[in-house]
């Protein structure tokens, strides 16, 4: 989730590890971090659009913690569930399997 989706700042997410470790000077080449990364949070219906005219028959994603429960414990954050569960009802709606990895090096 950390390498596509970006919106590092919106809608309640919260830090991750790889935002820790990514404003740590000295970790990575020339200052890049995953806050933009392809912006997949802000163009998710053309992303999806995007996958059907491709013709993909499956789309795996990873889970972002810190979208979901920003504090690593406790509430949840409905803005992240709301946009996982637009991004599967999006993928059903044009006919493409979602896979969802519930782990990827991705925690609050």
């Amino acid at each position: 989730s950390y390498q596509i989706e970006g919106g590092a700042h919106d809608d309640g997410r919260g830090p991750s590890i790889w935002d820790t470790f990514s404003h740590t000077p000295g970790t990575h080449w020339n200052g890049d971090t995953g806050d933009v990364a392809a912006d997949h949070y802000h163009r998710l219906d053309a992303d999806l659009d995007l996958m059907a005219e491709l013709g993909l028959e499956a789309y795996r994603f990873s889970i972002s913690w810190p979208r979901v429960q920003p504090g690593g414990r406790g509430d949840l954050n409905d803005k992240g569930v709301a946009f996982y569960s637009r991004l599967v009802d999006g993928l059903l709606a044009r006919g493409i399997r979602p896979v969802a990895t519930l782990y990827h090096w991705d925690l609050p």
